[in-house]
């Protein structure tokens, strides 16, 4: 049971961390701050495990789930904190809107399993693809280096390491099996920190710095705060996170040979709203089942949920071990965005994997993705398109994830629902999405 909860750590630990990094780094944390946020959502990923195998009540799928930062969050997060003039705001801003969309959504989870036939394939594969979209300019930004204005920043160097991470990465993936194959990008890390040394790129004062034991004191960045614009960005996002999640539950359902039905499917969203509710009281973010580990139950047929509650509970010893959280602060950045690049790059492949089951033989759909897609990467390619829109109204509108999303539900609506008699292809969708996610990650 140890070692194969710590393989299902091993899988997801690199998609835990890399959210805190990123809006930490938009925000402009220290060294010391981003290990505590890491920390943090490592801590938050264990208790919202832990809902999610063990269970309470009517609280939690009850199946092989590990539960996370999503990925979903992280483009509305980092705009909600370029958005605030004052940085110290930022992260109480962001928990303030956790919260609430978290709570939202534990309210509507007995319907949303009723609601989920509004988001078939063309929207939630559009959304997965903009996911994915959204974040790889982060990753090239990690791979020039820490700071913009360093003289250093771009150059052959950091652009060689981050070359280099990327081949280990590729190399571990084309060349190794088992275990082995299913941590590659976190072995790709190591190697690349390993390679960095000799160029005085790799900062180990994070780790010598860090305390052996500690806890993720509550609201240690400040108290929540409520902003109507942050709160609507991330209740959107939470409809995204729930959509996966309920395509993730039917396909893991079917893995395990324990269907999911309505009722395994609303319990299973109450643990990730509650999780996602909780976790800013200890400083983490918005949680939600990680798909890859889904293609991990499916390769290595441990289906016990009970393995992977154990895995729940290394996070949890990892999280209240800050020297184990301050280890990722070692990695220097342009090793970071080698990594993201295959990282962040697989979350747009698993959308574009959904896609090719979303029936885009049809004029509709392939209308759908052509307009939801363009909507969402106009914060990408045009940053300053929406310069004289008000600066609540950015938070959304800055958030390619958000508005795509919007755009892909309501073209959908309008397509697919309103006077039309909707095909058998798209009444099977969720079963669809949850494999072609659980078969890409």
């Amino acid at each position: 049971m140890a070692t194969t909860g710590l393989q299902h750590v091993a899988a997801m630990y690199a998609g835990v961390v890399a959210p805190p990094l990123i809006v930490g780094a938009a925000i402009g944390l220290s060294a010391a701050d981003l290990t505590f946020l890491t920390g943090a959502c490592l801590f938050t990923a264990g208790l919202a495990t832990f809902l999610q195998t063990i269970g309470v009540w009517k609280i939690g799928a009850r199946l092989p789930f590990v539960n996370g930062v999503t990925f979903a969050g992280v483009a509305p997060m980092t705009a909600i904190a370029a958005s605030t003039h004052d940085k110290s705001d930022a992260l109480p801003i962001i928990f303030g809107a956790v919260m609430v969309a978290g709570l939202l959504g534990f309210v509507a989870a007995p319907v949303f399993g009723k609601a989920v036939r509004f988001f078939p394939p063309v929207v939630t594969g559009s959304v997965i693809t903009l996911i994915g979209v959204s974040l790889l300019p982060v990753a090239f930004g990690w791979a020039q280096g820490p700071v913009p204005t360093a003289p250093d920043y771009g150059s052959e160097t950091n652009l060689g390491l981050a070359a280099a991470t990327l081949l280990i990465v590729l190399l571990l993936r084309r060349f190794t099996r088992g275990f082995v194959k299913q941590i590659a990008v976190l072995l790709g890390l190591v190697a690349g920190t390993v390679v960095a040394i000799p160029f005085g790129v790799t900062d180990f004062g994070p780790v010598a710095d860090a305390d052996v034991i500690g806890f993720p004191t509550p609201f240690h960045f400040g108290a929540p705060q409520f902003q109507l614009a942050a709160i609507v960005s991330l209740c959107v996002v939470m409809v995204v996170s729930m959509t996966e999640s309920t395509a993730d539950m039917l396909a893991l359902g079917e893995i395990v040979e324990r269907p999911a039905d309505e009722r395994t499917i609303a319990a299973g969203l109450r643990a990730d709203t509650l999780g996602s509710a909780l976790s800013p009281l200890f400083n983490g973010f918005m949680c939600s089942a990680f798909a890859q580990n889904i293609g991990l139950v499916a390769m290595t047929r441990v289906r016990s949920r009970f393995v992977v509650a154990v895995g729940g509970g290394f996070l949890v010893l990892m999280g209240l071990c800050p020297v184990a959280a301050s280890l990722i602060a070692v990695v220097p950045r342009p090793v970071l965005g080698g990594a993201g690049v295959v990282l962040f790059g697989s979350v747009a492949a698993s959308g574009i994997q959904t896609l090719v089951r979303a029936g885009l033989d049809k004029d509709n759909n392939i209308l759908i993705v052509a307009v939801s897609l363009a909507v969402g990467v106009i914060p990408i390619t045009a940053p300053d398109f929406y310069h004289a829109f008000p600066q609540t109204a950015r938070i959304v509108l800055d958030s390619g994830i958000s508005t795509g999303c919007v755009t892909a539900v309501v073209l959908n609506l309008v397509f697919n629902h309103l006077g039309h008699q909707r095909d058998a292809q798209d009444v099977t969708h969720p079963m669809e999405a949850g494999e072609e996610i659980a078969a890409a990650r």
